[in-house]
């Protein structure tokens, strides 16, 4: 018997909703993890709210030490925004710098040096001239550079790029797994917790690109915990 045509509506995957972890679960995660670059990178997207990618692909000239803050960038040529730079961050990452100015100085002294900039860079400075002199340049180099060199497939070039995401998330697994945590443990996790943590003290939600005055995510004592502050003139202030 024909019954016509019947609609079927495939069911859906729930989205999964990820694990949050608590204070002290984080930090039992980042006392798992060996000091190191590893742990100065998660100690970045747990106590200024980066996403990985944008730690990782942060320049010399995206900190500054004096204001406690850091530049975060859209390599699309999207507005920047600022987040805050933990005082207990800011030796770990002065060391990496000294670090990675040593390959720097041995890149430059070796004919190499430059460094790949984003496309919105290169689109305000057309000649390739003045591109490759940037390219160089101290402030335009990778916070978190690559042990070696390698050949850029797009441009054909030897030079230092990044560090891969996979080398702090396979870093991160294994300290999760040491700790016995019963939750989903990855680099979107920690983020996660330092929004949640962020509105447990008090405060509004993070940042928004683009608004008229960019506002740093918390305030941090010597820890990589958010702490409340007093209120700030302008600023909404929490309820209770």
């Amino acid at each position: 018997m024909d019954i016509g045509f019947v609609g079927v509506l495939r069911s859906q995957k729930p989205a999964h909703r990820p694990d949050l972890l608590t204070r002290a679960e984080v930090k039992l995660v980042l006392d798992a993890v060996p000091d190191g670059v590893n742990k100065l990178i998660f100690g970045l997207l747990y106590g200024a709210g980066l996403r990985l990618i944008e730690c990782l692909r942060l320049r010399v000239g995206d900190v500054d030490f004096a204001h406690r803050q850091i530049t975060v960038r859209d390599e699309k040529g999207k507005p920047d925004h600022l987040t805050l730079l933990p005082v207990s961050l800011i030796g770990p990452l002065q060391n990496r710098l000294r670090y990675a100015r040593m390959l720097h100085q041995q890149d430059l002294a070796a004919g190499y040096g430059d460094v790949y900039l984003p496309p919105a860079v290169q689109e305000e400075y057309p000649d390739i001239t003045e591109r490759a002199s940037l390219a160089r340049q101290w402030r335009r180099q990778y916070i978190f550079p690559a042990a070696h060199l390698s050949t850029d497939p797009r441009s054909g070039l030897t030079r230092r790029h990044r560090v891969d995401e996979s080398v702090p998330q396979k870093a991160l697994r294994q300290a999760a797994l040491s700790t016995g945590i019963p939750k989903r443990v990855n680099c979107r996790a920690l983020r996660d917790a330092f929004a949640a943590h962020l509105l447990e003290s008090g405060y509004g939600r993070p940042h928004h690109p683009g608004a008229p005055r960019p506002q740093r995510r918390g305030d941090h004592d010597g820890t990589l915990h958010p702490r409340p502050q007093p209120p700030r003139p302008g600023y909404p202030q929490p309820a209770g």
